[in-house]
């Protein structure tokens, strides 16, 4: 929007705190090179525009917003003279490359000095080149010093997602070592007994009962059913009597794993009947080897069934082989996050999945929501130290989706409630935490997806909201490091 021009006063100039310090010449620069205008109430410039002028105030009201979302979020009002807003960056970043940060808008008629952004730049650089040299090195070093340190932060996760992911992976894969080991034994046991069945006095119509009942041993074996602790006991013991009363040895041994497989004294009924009471005992050890047989193949098969899951998750949570943007599923996305963090999580933080599963899908940067997740609920784990509940919340809310990780920790505080989204700033010990997780998950979801993220927060009940919008927008080409 451009304004009416009026005549420049180098006196008016002059009363500014940005221009008191100047000299007549340096002021009849101002004036000769940069322009007066009044603007009517309405916008004077807007965000993402390229940042073509400097304004100073002279009179009126300003109001001052940033782009949330849908959303115009007023930032600051202000009527004082002298404030100023626009390419203040162009001495820097030059006027071709910068965009304005913000929009501007006037209430009232109101007066600028403008002064264009590449005249502005040259001001700059003539009059203080020491001032110049001292901004760039602070800005672009500090831009420098946050993506060093957001890549070691992203290093620091990655070697606690590696050190969980080495965890969770040892268990089963240690476990199918184990099972697959004692599975040889028993397999070498059965053909023992096998031997030792057809060398026997055993009938034929005998041999095909007993082949028959180990059919349906191993079906019932797949199909058992855990059992409470008082009923797995219960059952134990009237299959030890049982085996007792029929003189089988080590019937204190056989019992758990019969119990384990789902089978009772009515099968223990049906072999006895199948054979006669010589060879019961050498028929009841085969077929607890075929028990045991099904029950570590059963555990083999959790075991890489659980490393496959695993491994799915990690592909999941790094978004291998992925397009950068697609439409996803964020349940599909929280449930690998949290398993790649189930080892950090630990058994005493209770994890409450309350999802709502009728949400549609959404367009989405996945890998990087993948590390909003992972900032946020390696916060909430932190905050609790180890106990505590950690729910995970999805809903529907108006237009958006609602993401809400909610802890059991002390909260935090009223005083740095406005600070922990910004760089650098962090709660945690030295040497734990860089301060740059939260900062990362606001550029992510404010600047790439164009949604928002609040924190709620009294002790017991901390809730970090992040809510993204349910169709697709302009989105930044940019990594979240860049974004400004």
């Amino acid at each position: 929007m451009s304004g009416r021009p009026v005549p420049c006063d180098i006196a008016e100039l002059s009363t500014l705190f940005l221009f008191e310090k100047l000299d007549a010449d340096q002021l009849e620069r101002l004036c000769r090179e940069g322009r007066v205008e009044e603007f009517e109430p309405g916008p004077v410039y807007t965000e993402g525009d390229p940042a073509t002028c400097f304004f100073v105030l002279l009179g009126g009201t300003v109001v001052m917003s940033r782009r949330v979302a849908s959303d115009e979020v007023e930032i600051s009002r202000t009527s004082q003279r002298g404030v100023y807003a626009g390419a203040m960056q162009a001495y820097l970043s030059g006027p071709d490359q910068a965009r304005y940060k913000g929009s501007m808008r006037v209430t009232e008629p109101s007066r600028f000095f403008v002064l264009p952004a590449e005249t502005f730049a040259s001001v700059m650089r003539d009059w203080f080149p020491m001032a110049v040299h001292l901004l760039e090195g602070m800005f672009f070093g500090g831009q420098n010093t946050q993506r060093t340190i957001g890549q070691r932060e992203r290093l620091l996760a990655l070697g606690s997602l590696s050190a969980g992911l080495t965890h969770e992976l040892n268990n089963p894969a240690a476990a199918a070592v184990r099972a697959t080991s004692s599975l040889r034994e028993r397999v070498a046991g059965m053909r023992h007994k096998l031997g030792l069945i057809a060398a026997g006095p055993y009938a034929r119509d005998a041999l095909e009962t007993l082949v028959e009942i180990q059919e349906r041993t191993a079906e019932q074996v797949a199909k058992a059913t855990p059992l409470s602790p008082l009923e797995a006991s219960d059952r134990e013991d009237a299959l030890a009597d049982w085996l007792d009363d029929h003189d089988i040895a080590g019937g204190w041994q056989l019992a758990p794993t019969f119990v384990q497989a789902g089978l009772d004294t009515d099968w223990l009924d049906q072999v006895a009947a199948a054979v006669d009471e010589d060879t019961l005992q050498g028929a009841v050890h085969w077929l607890n080897y075929t028990v045991e047989t099904e029950l570590l193949m059963n555990e083999i098969e959790d075991s890489t069934t659980r490393i496959s899951h695993l491994v799915d998750a990690a592909k999941q949570y790094s978004q291998l082989d992925r397009a950068p943007f697609q439409v996803v599923d964020v349940h599909e996305l929280l449930d690998s996050t949290l398993m790649m963090l189930a080892g950090k999580i630990g058994s005493g933080i209770t994890v409450v999945k309350d999802y709502d599963r009728t949400l549609p899908k959404i367009p989405a940067y996945p890998g990087e929501l993948n590390q909003v997740w992972t900032n946020l609920i390696d916060n909430a784990v932190s905050a609790m130290g180890g106990e505590g509940t950690l729910t995970v919340h999805t809903a529907h809310d108006r237009d958006q989706l609602l993401v809400e990780f909610r802890d059991t920790g002390p909260g935090v505080p009223a005083e740095i409630r406005d600070r922990i989204f910004d760089p650098f700033f962090t709660t945690k010990p030295v040497g734990e935490g860089t301060g740059l997780g939260l900062d990362i998950s606001w550029r992510i979801v404010i600047n790439k997806h164009h949604g928002s993220l609040q924190v709620q927060s009294v002790p017991g009940d901390t809730r970090f909201q992040v809510r993204l919008p349910l169709t697709a927008a302009d989105t930044d080409t940019d990594t979240p490091e860049e974004s400004s």
